[in-house]
């Protein structure tokens, strides 16, 4: 499989055309089949987004995707296949409206290859948590993808597609990037519309961006970014280039916080580490360490915010506004809603709905959610205290250990959500992060995070590409 500049500038050259793109990815689609990480495709559909491609080439005009295949994860909405965010309550449903990344993928001759299972509701960090069960990781169909995004992280990974789309609430992207091998970039909040990427944490948040490599996902997070009329958060900030030059990293210094290196973070992914910070300094660039002090409290924080507000956004999903409609025996509004909810809600999205309920609640408001607001705030002035004191980038572990086993977690719910712990926070600041592969430990991917100021994505995926072409990603680390 190719990468996005290549296949769009064979198709727009002539050399191929969509329709020959879209037949291959159908048979890759088809060959990925065991891994699970598609809800929606079909070859009809790739057959007629190709026609369109084609069609718009023959018009003229540039278009920086052309025919490149992209995966949407299963909360994105589109009018031509359902949307069902991995959820009994909204089998089948299909939107009435496309979301803005979808318009702008298209306009630049994109073609939707298909929709990603997911975590329902985005909600998981494993993709265990799907109504049709779960994603396999390509590298180990033993262990996780991750998640919630992990559909997506699997087909980058699997070679079916170049890019793929993902969304961020509290790691969702970077995480399964790390666990599958693959690069993923969550955009600062507010660079690209979440127009039609159905609420979890409307805060929190982000549609996101995975890549086989740093110029594949640059060039998508380019189209997809930019002010929304119909989004009210989105910034008016320029997207980034859709190539960003290699940077030199002479002067540049990266911090390395403390609180992300514990003692018990696994040694495969501490060594690293430590050999990506030698590399960054063979490239000139220097290393610092620095303190973020409140990041024992991100994780508690999260999951006091995230839920807060899943609870408020999924109070649609009631059988009356949305989801199939279930009359318990009772034969009121409360059994209806009682049935409805309890039948079409998995385990881990109704825990979430009784946690924010229970936060937002008469009496305990102040005591958590009020709470955690401040403490959301803390947070973010840790990180920019840190770089107004003449940090560029902070440079971290991704996760705390490789892909874990499929089942190793799920009957701890605290276990699984301390998966997300050097990625949540970065949510909670609203800032940019990418996951870069920088070794293996036998055989399972590890991603060191870089994290940026605001809206420096740019600068943040050049820093990226210069030590993606001076690291082997593949290399045993020890």
């Amino acid at each position: 499989m190719s990468g996005v500049a290549f296949i769009a500038d064979a198709v727009g050259r002539g050399k191929t055309t969509a329709a020959v793109v879209a037949r291959e990815v159908g048979a890759r689609l088809e060959q990925a089949a065991p891994l699970n990480a598609t809800l929606h495709w079909s070859q009809a559909a790739l057959n007629h987004e190709a026609a369109r491609v084609d069609a718009l080439r023959q018009g003229g005009g540039a278009l920086p995707l052309a025919g490149v295949p992209i995966a949407l994860k299963d909360n994105i909405v589109t009018t031509d296949q359902p949307t069902t965010c991995a959820s009994r309550i909204l089998e089948g449903y299909v939107s009435p409206f496309d979301a803005t990344v979808v318009h702008r993928l298209r306009a630049a001759g994109a073609i939707i290859a298909a929709k990603t299972n997911l975590d329902e509701f985005a909600m998981g960090s494993s993709t265990e948590h799907s109504a049709w069960g779960r994603v396999l990781n390509p590298l180990d169909h033993s262990r996780v993808p991750g998640g919630s995004s992990g559909g997506s992280a699997a087909l980058v990974a699997a070679g079916v597609v170049p890019a793929a789309l993902g969304s961020e609430t509290g790691g969702s992207v970077r995480q399964p990037a790390s666990f599958c091998g693959v690069v993923g970039v969550k955009p600062t909040y507010g660079r690209v519309s979440r127009y039609g990427l159905v609420a979890f944490g409307s805060s929190l948040d982000q549609i996101s961006v995975f890549g086989q490599t740093v110029g594949d996902a640059a060039r998508v997070l380019a189209v997809i970014s930019g002010a929304d009329r119909f989004d009210a958060t989105s910034a008016s900030e320029p997207p980034p280039a859709l190539e960003p030059a290699r940077r030199n990293l002479t002067g540049l210094t990266f911090g390395m916080p403390r609180e992300y290196f514990p003692a018990d973070l696994d040694g495969s992914v501490r060594a690293a580490l430590d050999h990506t910070a030698h590399v960054i300094q063979q490239l000139g660039g220097s290393i610092k360490e620095v303190s973020l002090p409140h990041t024992r409290y991100a994780v508690p924080t999260y999951y006091i915010v995230a839920p807060a507000e899943a609870a408020a956004n999924l109070a649609r999903f009631d059988g009356v506004r949305y989801g199939p409609r279930y009359v318990g025996p009772e034969g009121d509004v409360r059994a209806l809603y009682r049935a409805t909810r309890g039948k079409g809600f998995g385990a881990e999205v109704q825990r979430r709905i009784l946690i924010g309920t229970y936060v937002l609640s008469s009496g305990y408001y102040d005591a958590y959610y009020r709470k955690a607001q401040q403490v959301r705030a803390l947070l973010a002035d840790d990180f920019r205290r840190v770089f107004d004191g003449g940090v560029d980038y902070l440079l971290t572990p991704t996760t705390p250990t490789p892909a874990f086993k499929a089942g190793a977690k799920t009957a701890d719910p605290v276990a699984m959500y301390l998966a997300d712990i050097f990625t949540c926070s970065i949510n909670l600041a609203a800032l940019p992060a990418l996951s870069l592969p920088v070794g293996r430990s036998e055989g399972l991917p590890i991603g060191a995070q870089l994290v940026g100021p605001m809206f420096s994505e740019g600068p943040m995926l050049a820093v990226a590409g210069t030590l993606e072409a001076a690291l082997d990603a593949k290399r045993e680390v020890r």
